[in-house]
This record gives structure tokens, C-alpha cells and sequence, in this order.
């Protein structure tokens, strides 16, 4: 008897983009119930796109606590707002640890680090500052905690190189426009599509980047121009804030 086959790397990227795509285009067309069926299935897609790939298990944990935030966000409570918050909150302390565990100041001069260091300080202040008179009450602690940590993990993400750093200054720029939303600030049109949109470009590019660090690692060398040939989802779309 032969072993079931597991489904290839590029047939989950595959699907990751389509579930990606119908769920942009649910947004678009204001249908909660298709945004409904297409969100909770983005995450687990990705992450078994990771397995295919042998990544880390940090990695997937990630991705799995985000899943949980996107499906927590989708009932639109403040209960599961802040449940919400506190799974994606696990996820970016799961991706700190990969980042010790991967990432590297070596491609960076001391001067430059101490500016990108100072970047995000600047926008975190800035940021929290500004909204902090708008927020609700009982959201100002935990908005101010948990923009603390994501900072922290976009800045971290500067250390696998380029791909990482964009998707973790994505993942800021995403869970920003969130905040002005609690924050009752003015919004752009369809700001659920901006949110979405932002968020999984984010985590496709955390996952491309750790996955070529944890690949570097286990060979000891750069990554092989047969690995930077492998599919990695490309087709980055989709909501998170349960709009």
C-alpha cells in the first residue's frame, strides 16, 4: 500500500490565495455571510502551507493564534474584541521567539539599527498618544499593552531581513487602522478591505520570512535558488476586524 500523499506546497498556496481573494471581494460587496465563510478559513490555510514546508512550529502556533483573533473578531463584541486582542497578543510573542531564535543584526550597521530602533519608538508614542483621548475608557490599557508588543514585533521582524520587516510593519499599519475605528475616527471607505488587506499581506511575509531564515539555519547557508523558487503565497488579501 502506498502512503496518502500530502497536498504540494503550491496547491495550499493556491488555495490560500483564492480564500484570500473571495474573502476581498466579499468586503467589497458587503456580504458578512461570505466574509463569514472565507475569513476563519485563511490562517489554517497558510499554516499548512508551513507544514508542507517544514516550518517551525513556533511559526504555525502564529499563525493558529491569529485564526483564533480572526474568528474571535468576527462576533463583534468588546469581550471578544479584547479575547481577540489577547490571542493575536500570544501569536506576536510566538513570533518574537522566532525571531531570537533566527534573526540576526549582523545585515544592519549599529547607526542604522539605532534609527530603526528610534522609528518605531516615535511611532509608538505618536500613535498611542494620539488616540488615547479617543479610545473608550476600559480600551485604553489594553489598546496601549498590546501596541507595546506589536512594535516590539514589527521591529524584531527588521532582523530576518526585508521580507519579514515589511510584513511586520504591515501587521502595525493593519492593527493602526483598527485602532482608529475603536477610537471613532473619521475611516476611509471600506476600511474592513484596508484591514484585511494589510493583515494578510503581513502574515504571508512574516511566514516567507521566517520560513527562509529557518531554511538558512538548517543548511548553514544562504537559501537555495531551488528554495527561493518554491510557491509561497502570493495572492495577500483579506479582513480581520470582524466588519
Amino acid at each position: 500500500m502506498t502512503g496518502r500523499r500530502r497536498p504540494s506546497p503550491r496547491l495550499l498556496a493556491g488555495a490560500f490565495g483564492l480564500a484570500a481573494l473571495g474573502d476581498l471581494c466579499a468586503l467589497l460587496a458587503g456580504s458578512e455571510t461570505a466574509h463569514a465563510v472565507f475569513k476563519p478559513l485563511l490562517m489554517p490555510l497558510l499554516a499548512a502551507y508551513v507544514l508542507t514546508r517544514r516550518g517551525p512550529r513556533l511559526l504555525l502556533a502564529a499563525l493558529l493564534f491569529g485564526w483564533s483573533g480572526d474568528t474571535l473578531l468576527l462576533l463583534d463584541t468588546d469581550a471578544t474584541f479584547l479575547a481577540g486582542m489577547g490571542s493575536f497578543a500570544v501569536g506576536h510573542v510566538c513570533y518574537l521567539a522566532l525571531f531570537r531564535r533566527h534573526g540576526s543584526a549582523n545585515g544592519a550597521s549599529r547607526a542604522r539599527g539605532a534609527v530603526i530602533v528610534a522609528a518605531y519608538a516615535l511611532a509608538l508614542v505618536v500613535t498611542v498618544a494620539l488616540l488615547w483621548p479617543d479610545l473608550p475608557a476600559d480600551m485604553r490599557g489594553p489598546v496601549a499593552g498590546y501596541s507595546l508588543l506589536l512594535t516590539a514585533m514589527a521591529l524584531g521582524a527588521t532582523t530576518l531581513g526585508p521580507v519579514a520587516a515589511a510584513g511586520g510593519a504591515l501587521f502595525l499599519l493593519s492593527d493602526t487602522l483598527i485602532a482608529t475605528g475603536v477610537a471613532a475616527w473619521p475611516q476611509l471607505p471600506r476600511p474592513d478591505f484596508a484591514i484585511m488587506l494589510t493583515y494578510l499581506a503581513a502574515q504571508a511575509l512574516l511566514a516567507r520570512g521566517v520560513l527562509a531564515a529557518h531554511q538558512r539555519i538548517g543548511t548553514g547557508t544562504a537559501v537555495s535558488s531551488a528554495d527561493s523558487a518554491t510557491t509561497t503565497p502570493s495572492a495577500i488579501t483579506s479582513p480581520r476586524a470582524g466588519a
